[in-house]
């Protein structure tokens, strides 16, 4: 890339071939000739215009039309046309009320630091800020951490194999020496 600091003679010259009537390209070609640069049209062309020498090539009396006077709304590049019929979308399915699932215990509302190692771990509350949690407190299930009433209710409707995990992988990160 060619800084845009400009060797007096290089300004010098694209000045003069401006003057003469070359183009941008032209005068860029000129100058890289002459002095071995690489000066581009961009190039060139801007430092025309630091220099005041660009000009639009519009005559003076040139006025820019006006956009009211083109009714017609041109699309832009890219921009896609609306189809001309649209087909109604059909109406969504009406959802399925959802049955909540609930258990017939009541439950002993205890909290953790009150659990015992063999009682149910469901917990109730915590809905709310500020909201204590408890829990249920009834007798586990053999190898499991809630009672049978909210054993199944945490199975949810899927079968015990369906819900198994998948492989886990672990990796060693460090090793103590």
């Amino acid at each position: 890339m060619q800084s845009t600091d400009w060797a007096p003679e290089h300004s010098d010259m694209l000045r003069e071939c401006l003057a003469s009537g070359m183009s941008f390209a032209g005068a860029a070609a000129a100058i890289n000739a002459k002095f071995g640069t690489a000066y581009t049209r961009s190039a060139a062309l801007g430092r025309g215009r630091r220099l005041r020498l660009a000009s639009s090539g519009r005559p003076e009396n040139w006025r820019r039309p006006s956009s009211r006077t083109n009714t017609k709304r041109r699309r832009k590049r890219g921009q896609r046309r609306a189809p001309d019929l649209i087909w109604p979308m059909p109406p969504p399915a009406r959802a399925r009320t959802v049955k909540l699932r609930s258990v017939s215990i009541e439950p002993r509302h205890l909290s953790l630091v009150d659990l015992e190692p063999g009682d149910c771990r469901y917990p109730y509350g915590g809905d709310a800020d500020g909201e204590a949690i408890t829990f249920c407190g009834h007798p586990s299930r053999e190898n499991s951490s809630y009672c049978t009433a909210h054993f199944h209710l945490t199975l949810g409707p899927a079968m015990w194999p369906e819900r198994a995990a998948g492989p886990v992988s672990l990796r060693l990160v460090e090793t103590m020496a």
